[in-house]
């Protein structure tokens, strides 16, 4: 996902806060009344505000490559892969390129109807887009908040890491935000799910392809 701004808390917060909670439910409450323009999305990451364009062609035809495949290989009827949808978390709102959930989730959705709660969330994949601050979101500040969310799986497919990489984290450690397994490999070398309902599917060539996420 491509950062189109990254919103301070002083820019989006009505009043000065007074602690940590006030300022998750200011910031949660500027991200509901937000309006992005057509093309754009916002997100909360680690307490501030990013708006977001949609991703390049590139970046757009792994993420469905991708879906497709887990389509295919998911049990039927039980779980599915969702994109363009909000998993929120504690006053934390984000739009993967693609996450894994029950098929029907709807006892799952938010009270406010804004999203799925991450607990129903058993995969989560980001597609890297190019710029430090969108490299640095997924590489580093989203890693740390799925793993506090308790993700069990998170894939990072990346373009921009030694001529393309995908990443298989696996084990969070919520009270550390850490994810204790780790599995990168080059583009061209299979990766492979190590749990949850998408165990055993295989990131290869046919969903990075030669090229990158763009």
């Amino acid at each position: 996902m491509t950062a189109l701004a990254h919103e301070t808390l002083e820019a989006v917060m009505p009043e000065v806060a007074t602690s940590p909670s006030d300022q998750d439910e200011a910031v949660w409450q500027s991200w509901k009344a937000m309006d992005p323009p057509e093309g754009y999305h916002a997100e909360i990451v680690e307490g501030f505000i990013e708006v977001s364009p949609t991703g390049r062609y590139s970046h757009g035809r792994i993420a469905n490559r991708l879906r497709r495949a887990l389509d295919a290989f998911l049990p039927r009827g039980e779980f599915a892969a969702y994109q363009d949808m909000n998993v929120v978390h504690h006053r934390k709102a984000w739009i993967p390129d693609l996450f894994i959930s029950l098929d029907d989730a709807e006892e799952h959705v938010t009270e406010d109807g804004l999203g799925i709660d991450a607990t129903a969330v058993q995969l989560i994949v980001e597609v890297v887009s190019p710029g430090h601050d969108n490299i640095t979101r997924d590489r580093t500040r989203k890693r740390r908040e799925y793993a506090r969310a308790g993700i069990a799986v998170y894939v990072l497919i990346d373009d921009y890491d030694a001529g393309g990489t995908v990443t298989v984290l696996s084990a969070p450690d919520p009270g550390s935000a850490v994810y204790q397994d780790e599995v990168r490999a080059s583009y061209g070398t299979g990766v492979t799910v190590p749990s949850g309902p998408a165990k055993g599917f295989t990131i290869g060539s046919d969903i990075t392809g030669p090229g990158g996420a763009g």
